[in-house]
């Protein structure tokens, strides 16, 4: 049997991937802020969702078909933006860019991504949007802002709910550093998982791909509270496509938020990675829902783990919706063949629950 094919559900992924990755990978992409309270109540709020099934109607030819800023994707869930995917495994980020040109869904690609902005656009045949943070005095910010939208890319997501990083004591607990710095503790780390020690090396470390061009700095521990609503009113001056602001979780600023002209807003506590007591994020979507009316695209992302959860979260409000770190898993596990096995898993259960609760399309 296949690595691929003991792969059932995102929790066999996760399961596969941390007996595969180094113990500061696998914690560096699973973990949360603080002791993971946060992350918790993100699952407890999901998992208190039922769906309501319903008998005797015709679901025999269901559709998973979305609409998505004018074109229409073929899954109403896409790739959230990660940084450093390439750690869970090398070319990682490639293939997040080749199911994205597969399935019409958007790929978001990182600030820190370990593949250049360019080149990802082009593997996802467009289908990339591209992620941002704002750093620092927000120089450099605005000239990757500059750059991918020369480099063909429609949606910008400003993710603004981290002021300044969190703090996630598994990764901290195991050095883990950005750019990748290996000392004696990483050295044993790495030995005693042989398999992604040499296939990485093989590979090549990986970097923050977008800033090695001259002119282009980031440090991942920069403080990025300067950041303010002239900030993002300067971004949507710049920004000729879609502005969609990632990291929401308050009513009242996604209603100042529409009024400021962005086009989607993505609800979202950034997987609680960043304040171990921010609310969870299926339960503010719904008020946010309340406050910005029901036509107001809204996008959601946050402790999601399977099909029945992308439904639970479209029922809940939500427009669209993002798997993140569990990609990363399957691809850990078994490479593009897990990352594809895990895909069509998360297919199968949303178009399975469709299909109890009698529905037969999504809108």
């Amino acid at each position: 049997m296949t690595r691929a094919a003991r792969i059932h559900s995102s929790e066999d992924a996760r399961r596969l991937a941390k007996a595969r990755l180094p113990w500061m990978v696998f914690d560096y992409i699973d973990g949360a802020a603080g002791s993971e309270i946060g992350a918790a109540r993100n699952r407890a709020a999901l998992d208190a969702i039922c769906l309501e099934p319903r008998i005797l109607r015709d679901v025999s030819n269901r559709s998973l078909d979305m609409p998505l800023f004018g074109k229409t994707a073929k899954r109403p869930f896409g790739i959230a933006p990660m940084g450093m995917c390439n750690l869970s495994g090398p070319g990682a980020d490639l293939m997040l860019a080749r199911l994205a040109a597969r399935d019409s869904v958007p790929v978001g690609v990182s600030t820190v991504a370990s593949t250049p902005l360019e080149k990802m656009i082009e593997v996802a045949e467009g289908h990339a949007w591209f992620q941002l943070y704002f750093s620092g005095d927000g120089t450099g910010s605005f000239k990757l802002a500059k750059r991918a939208q020369d480099a063909g890319y429609e949606t910008l997501i400003v993710t603004a709910d981290v002021p300044e990083v969190g703090r996630r004591p598994r990764e901290l607990r195991h050095g883990f550093t950005m750019p990748f710095r290996i000392g004696p503790r990483q050295f044993l780390d790495f030995a005693l998982h042989p398999h992604w020690s040499l296939t990485s090396l093989a590979a090549g470390r990986p970097q923050m791909a977008n800033f090695e061009m001259p002119g282009f700095e980031f440090d991942r521990t920069e403080s990025r509270a300067k950041a303010n609503w002239t900030t993002l009113k300067a971004l949507r001056d710049l920004w000729q496509g879609h502005l969609v602001v990632k990291g929401v979780t308050n009513a009242d600023d996604a209603l100042k938020l529409k009024s400021e002209g962005v086009d989607a807003i993505q609800v979202s506590n950034h997987g609680a990675r960043q304040l171990e007591s921010a609310p969870a994020a299926v339960q503010a979507l719904g008020r946010i829902r309340g406050r910005v009316g029901p036509e107001f695209p809204l996008f959601y992302d946050s402790g999601l783990r399977s099909g029945e959860d992308v439904l639970k979260v479209l029922d809940q409000g939500a427009n669209y919706a993002f798997f993140g770190r569990i990609l990363q898993f399957a691809i850990a596990a078994a490479g593009e063949e897990g990352l594809l096995r895990l895909w069509s898993i998360l297919s199968g259960e949303l178009s399975s629950a469709l299909a109890q609760v009698g529905r037969d399309k999504l809108t």
